[in-house]
C-alpha cells in the first residue's frame, strides 16, 4: 500500500480522497428513479443533517435503505421523498462509508438534490474518481477498475459478458498465476547468484521449462485481444456504390427498421447516415452512406469526399452494384476498391434481372431479402477472420494497454531464454526477469504510474 500513498499524494490535484463526492449514478434525463451516490469519510452524518429522520439513519447497520425526505439546509422545507441505501466504511463500493440516494427522475429535482449538497460541503465527482477510489482502497485491481468502464459501455450481450468475467477476477488471477511462474524461476535464478555451486544442495539447471510455461500462457492471453476488441469496440461496416444501387435498402434490412430513405431518385443520400447494430454478438456501426458518382453539385460532391474518408476506415465494405444496369466498364468508378481485401462485392436487384452476377460477388435482393443470409454468414466470416467465437466465460483481453504490458512482459522472457541459451551470466537474466515482471505489476497496477492511472480513470463516466 506504500505505492498507493505515493501516487494518491501524486494524484491529489486531481481526486483529493479526503473529500466527500457526489454523482449521478443513473443517466441524465427525465425518468421515475434516479440514483446519486455518495462516498467519503462521515458522509452518513453530514447527509443527516438534511436528512428527516436523521437518528433513523446514524443507527443504520450497512446495507440498510432508510426511507425519508431531504430538506433544504436553510428553510428545512422538503426537496424531495427519498430511499437511501446505507454503506458502512469498508462495506461499499468505493470501500469507503458511502450512500446511494433513490430520488424521483426530474432533472429539476435532480439539480435540488445537488445543490443541498454542495451546500453541506460535497462536491462533484471528477470522472472514474469512486472506481478510482475503491483502487486505492484495495477494493479493485487495475484490470477490474478498467472492466468498470468496459462493461458500461458494452454495445453487446456477450461484449458485456466478457468484461463481467474481467470484473470478477479472473484476468487478475490469471496474472498472479503468471507472475508466480516467473517469480519461481527467478528464486531459482537468485539462490545461484547468491551461493556457490557447492553449496546448493537443490537442482541447480537454468528453470527454463518454468519461463516457457509462463511465456506460453501470455502468447495465449495476448491471441485473445482481436476476440476483445471486435466483441467490445465493435466494427465499422460501410454500404458504398453508385446512386440508387440499394445501399439504403440494404441499410434498413441490416437494421429491420425503416431507418434511411428509399428513393429511385439519384443523389437522393447526399450525407452518410450512421446507425448501430448487433451481429451475432458483434457489435455493428453501420453507415449508409452518398452514392459514388461523377457529380458537379457541391453539396453532393461533399457528401461523396465523407465517403471516400469512411472508406478508408472502414473494417468492412460493402459495395452495391445494380444487377439491372451494371457493366464492367462502370468498375473504373470504384478503382481499387474492387480489390480491397475488406470488401463484399453485393450484386443487388436479383428480383429485377435475369443477367449473371459478376463473379465472386453475392447475389442479393435487398428489397425482397433474398440472399441476404448467405451474405450475412460472409460479413461474420470476414469480421471474425481466423477468430472462434468465444464463450461468455472465456477470458480475453480488451484494453490496449494491457495488450501492450503483456507484449512487453513477454518480450523480455523472450530475452530471458535467449540469454539463458548463450550461457550469458544471471545477473543480466535476472534484470530481464524484473522487467517482466514489472510488466505484470503495471497489469494490475501493482506498479503503476500517477499518469497512467490519470489517463485510465479520466476516461471513466461520471458517477464510476
Amino acid at each position: 500500500m506504500g505505492c498507493f500513498r505515493i501516487l494518491e499524494r501524486m494524484m491529489k490535484n486531481t481526486y483529493d480522497t479526503k473529500d466527500i463526492i457526489f454523482a449521478l449514478a443513473t443517466p441524465w434525463g427525465s425518468s421515475a428513479l434516479a440514483v446519486i451516490r455518495v462516498s467519503g469519510e462521515g458522509c452518513i452524518a453530514t447527509l443527516g443533517q438534511t436528512f428527516s429522520r436523521s437518528e433513523a439513519l446514524s443507527k443504520s447497520a450497512s446495507h440498510t435503505l432508510v426511507h425519508g425526505v431531504l430538506l433544504d439546509v436553510s428553510t428545512k422545507q422538503p426537496i424531495d421523498e427519498v430511499v437511501l441505501a446505507v454503506f458502512r466504511d469498508g462495506r461499499g463500493y468505493t470501500g469507503e462509508e458511502s450512500v446511494e440516494i433513490t430520488c424521483h427522475g426530474s432533472r429539476a429535482g435532480i439539480e435540488s438534490i445537488f445543490g443541498v449538497l454542495k451546500e453541506l460541503g460535497m462536491r462533484s465527482a471528477a470522472p472514474g474518481e469512486f472506481t478510482f477510489r475503491a483502487f486505492m482502497r484495495g477494493r479493485m485491481d487495475l484490470t477490474q477498475a478498467e472492466a468498470v468502464m468496459e462493461i458500461v459501455s458494452a454495445q453487446s450481450q456477450l461484449g458485456h459478458s466478457l468484461a463481467l468475467g474481467r470484473l470478477e477476477g479472473n484476468l487478475f488471477s490469471l496474472i498472479e498465476e503468471i507472475k508466480q511462474q516467473v517469480l519461481e524461476a527467478m528464486s531459482i535464478v537468485e539462490v545461484q547468484l547468491d551461493y556457490a555451486e557447492d553449496e546448493i544442495v537443490e537442482n541447480t539447471n537454468f528453470p527454463f521449462a518454468i519461463v516457457e510455461g509462463a511465456q506460453q500462457r501470455i502468447e495465449t492471453l495476448l491471441s485473445t485481444y482481436a476476440i476483445g476488441k471486435l466483441y467490445g469496440e465493435g466494427a465499422k461496416v460501410v454500404l458504398a456504390g453508385a446512386t440508387n444501387a440499394g445501399k439504403s435498402t440494404l441499410f434498413n434490412l441490416l437494421l429491420k427498421e425503416d431507418r434511411s430513405i428509399v428513393s429511385e431518385v439519384h443523389g437522393t443520400t447526399r450525407d452518410f447516415i450512421e446507425s448501430k447494430t448487433v451481429l451475432e454478438g458483434i457489435p455493428i456501426r453501420l453507415y449508409d452512406t452518398a452514392g459514388l458518382r461523377d457529380s458537379f453539385d457541391a453539396v453532393e460532391q461533399e457528401g461523396i469526399r465523407r465517403t471516400h474518408r469512411l472508406l478508408e476506415e472502414a473494417d468492412l465494405i460493402l459495395l452495391l452494384l445494380d444487377g439491372t444496369e451494371h457493366d464492367d466498364q462502370s468498375i473504373d468508378l470504384y478503382g481499387e476498391l474492387i480489390t480491397d481485401p475488406r470488401c463484399i462485392i453485393v450484386w443487388n436487384k436479383t428480383d429485377l434481372t435475369t443477367r449473371k452476377p459478376r463473379t465472386g460477388s453475392f447475389p442479393l435482393s435487398a428489397k425482397r431479402g433474398e440472399g441476404f443470409k448467405a451474405l450475412r454468414e460472409e460479413m461474420l466470416s470476414r469480421l471474425r477472420h481466423e477468430i472462434q467465437r468465444p464463450d461468455g466465460q472465456d477470458l480475453v483481453i480488451e484494453s490496449a494497454r494491457q495488450r501492450t504490458e503483456l507484449i512487453r512482459a513477454h518480450e523480455a522472457l523472450t530475452k530471458v531464454l535467449e540469454l539463458a541459451h548463450g550461457d550469458i551470466p544471471l545477473d543480466i537474466i535476472a534484470v530481464e526477469m524484473g522487467e517482466s515482471l514489472d510488466a505484470l505489476g503495471s497489469l494490475t497496477g501493482e506498479v503503476a504510474s500517477a499518469d497512467i492511472l490519470e489517463k485510465i480513470f479520466s476516461g471513466f463516466c461520471v458517477g464510476k
